[in-house]
């Protein structure tokens, strides 16, 4: 097609489609206007295929099209961003090819990693060392570019750049991988993206930071790659992107519109609001209302508070399932992260400290030098991530998330970065036991190969049991049947759209206090459970689990839309917490609940009182035996005053460094 025709046909189409846009842009100082292709496409399809093929040709003719509307727009450099391109130009990053190169094209996937907004070179200007002429010329290149020859006297070398009249536009490259649901079981392809002008304002930062999902319009350019002293054959690819729009909406973006409001408000009024929400969560999944009930107090939180002293508590609520095979907990786990935005879902041995926390790359390409990479944790800040299979991560990675799951930052200090990272994020794990079913005669440390560290920072933990049961085991068969073969699929009360709105509601609009009497309540509840502490009997409750009651009860307050915490709002908390307690710290032999078996300490308090019987007995032989103590002698004595399964014990004290034997058959105190 010619230019001259080009340009008609622009000018038409502007002038019957966009020229009020055009218009307003001039007259409130608009960057770039929003042009829908499908307009052009309707329109002109001659034309919309001629700049899918050349945009190179056609985007800067487009730019002059738009200066001779009499809007004002003349001196102006307005940008046209063109989206919603046809289906068949949307290519998956892993199928972009050479015939690619040149084309106007859409991406679908994740930020992975982004450069930090620098100033870029657009236009320069040099003057000639003979005759004193300026030329100006566009920089494309990664390198400036000087002119070949001047003008007026055809000088070819000397030229001088002029500082001040160099012309620069913001720019950053970030790199967006394929999006988890294309690539199950592939490694993800990723491309580079190239930023400049107004998409790199504050608004779009927000949008192109790792960890959000976006959908980018750009030109597929090649860059030739660098090698030392040599020109190389091959090419990298980018995509000079001419839109960026979000496809996942955090929570901020979520629009909630007046009959949505009204709508959320009713349902926070109605008294079967936790039934309804619980109906909502895995309808096909039989019963486990407590564990869903759960779910949903993490789905809303509670409140993030920042003292005087500068002392952070979190308002966010950890879970941890533990069960047998087929409970469900995978299911569980992958539809929470389909509810929230931003929700990740992790699993398994195939988890790294780097990939779950963050990690520092050195990409000389595209960055220029290290950058840091965000990993699962940071990708879900302000969201929940699922980690599946949470036993069978590597001990060394799991220590990453002590400081997430406490502080909720991240901190990493590698080559030239020093950084700390926001990591608000719930965690939902879930794992199985070693010996395949749960044992509540056996500590949850010797069934779940996980650090005490790790255990205590979970609000709650719950135990999922099969136990066979004719009564409940004929409801969960009719259940299956009804839901997947006999009637309609069970459907949740609330759609998926609907309960991220009214999370997205409560989250930004609702801010329970506590008050006195709900305050009170908690205290006692607090006071009665330590005052059954005593010389013999275990520590039931500690400060760790009077926070994780606030915080559940704020969030019951929250699915209310009350801005108060009352006693129900406790009584829910509380409810829910000593079903944690007697799932994981019952003491079988005192019948008494035992925070230190729940939190998974190495000793249990009815273990420490066994270990500190031995130690008197030790103590007791040493003054007669001498240094090295017959086994046999220790057993024997220990027996005779009441110590149940010594044998035991007396491997656990040599375990942890209390007892050491310099022979088989003695044992000698440290």
């Amino acid at each position: 097609m010619e230019r001259e025709d080009i340009i008609d046909r622009f000018l038409t189409f502007f002038n019957e489609f966009y020229r009020d846009d055009l218009t307003r842009a001039a007259a409130e100082g608009w960057k770039s206007v929003e042009i829908d292709f499908s307009n052009l496409d309707k329109f002109d399809v001659e034309l919309s295929d001629y700049l899918l093929e050349n945009p190179e040709e056609v985007l800067p003719i487009v730019e002059d099209v738009i200066k001779q509307f009499d809007t004002g727009l003349v001196d102006a450099k307005l940008k046209i961003r063109f989206f919603n391109l046809p289906e068949s130009k949307n290519i998956r990053i892993r199928n972009i090819r050479s015939e690619h190169v040149g084309k106007m094209i859409t991406v679908d996937g994740m930020v992975k990693r982004a450069s930090e907004i620098r100033p870029e070179i657009a236009e320069t200007v040099f003057r000639c060392p003979e005759c004193g002429n300026e030329i100006t010329i566009i920089q494309t290149e990664r390198i400036i570019t000087a002119p070949v020859e001047c003008d007026s006297c055809r000088n070819r070398k000397g030229f001088k750049l002029v500082g001040q009249k160099m012309k620069m536009y913001d720019a950053r490259w970030i790199v967006v991988e394929e999006p988890f649901e294309i690539v199950t079981g592939e490694r993800p392809s990723t491309i580079g993206i190239y930023l400049k002008e107004d998409l790199t304002s504050p608004r779009m930062q927000n949008k192109t930071d790792p960890g959000n999902r976006i959908k980018v319009v750009g030109v597929m350019k090649q860059l030739p790659k660098r090698m030392k002293d040599s020109r190389s054959r091959q090419m990298d690819i980018f995509l000079d992107a001419i839109h960026v729009e979000s496809v996942e909406a955090v929570w901020e973006e979520l629009e909630i519109t007046e009959e949505d409001e009204m709508a959320i408000i009713e349902v926070g009024k109605d008294p079967l609001v936790f039934q309804k929400l619980i109906g909502s969560i895995a309808p096909s999944m039989y019963e486990m209302d407590d564990v869903k009930e759960a779910i949903i107090l993490q789905l809303f939180g509670g409140e993030p508070k920042a003292l005087v002293d500068g002392t952070r508590i979190r308002g966010n609520i950890h879970l941890l399932l533990v069960g047998d095979p087929s409970a469900g907990k995978s299911q569980l786990l992958q539809l929470v992260t389909k509810v929230m935005p931003r929700g990740r879902y992790v699993s398994g041995s195939g988890i790294t400290a780097a990939g779950i926390t963050a990690t520092v790359i050195k990409d000389e390409e595209l960055m220029g030098g290290w950058v840091l990479e965000a990993g699962a944790l940071i990708m879900a800040n302000r969201s929940v991530c699922a980690i599946d299979e949470f036993s069978k991560v590597a001990p060394n990675d799991r220590v990453a998330l002590q400081e997430a799951m406490s502080m909720e930052t991240i901190s990493i200090a590698k080559a030239s970065i020093v950084a700390t990272l926001p990591a608000q994020t719930a965690i939902l794990a879930g794992g199985n036991p070693k010996f395949g079913r749960f044992d509540p005669f056996i500590p949850i440390r010797e069934q779940v190969d996980i650090d005490e560290v790790l255990l205590t920072r979970f609000d709650l933990k719950f135990a999922l049991r099969d136990l066979p049961n004719p009564e409940v085991d004929t409801k969960v068969a009719d259940h299956i049947l009804k839901v997947r073969h006999f009637e309609e699929e069970a459907k949740p009360v609330f759609s998926t759209e609907f309960l991220r709105k009214y999370i997205a509601y409560a989250r930004s609009r609702i801010h329970p206090v506590l008050t006195k009497e709900a305050g009170e309540k908690l205290k006692e509840f607090y006071l009665e459970m330590r005052s059954k502490a005593g010389e013999e009997a275990p520590i039931s409750i500690t400060l760790r689990q009077y926070e994780s009651l606030i915080r559940m009860a704020e969030a019951s307050a929250k699915i209310r839309l009350s801005s108060i915490v009352d006693p129900e709002d406790v009584d829910r908390s509380i409810r829910l917490m000593k079903k944690s307690l007697r799932d994981f710290g019952f003491e079988p032999e005192t019948g008494k609940i035992d925070i230190d078996r729940a939190e998974g300490l190495r000793l249990t308090s009815v273990q420490r009182n066994r270990v500190r019987v031995m130690l008197d007995i030790v103590d007791e032989l040493t003054g007669i035996y001498g240094r090295d103590i017959p086994i046999e002698e220790v057993l024997k004595r220990a027996r005779v005053e009441g110590v149940d399964k010594p044998d035991e014990i007396l491997k656990k004290m040599q375990s942890e460094g209390i007892l050491y034997s310099s022979r088989p058959d003695v044992v000698t105190k440290i």
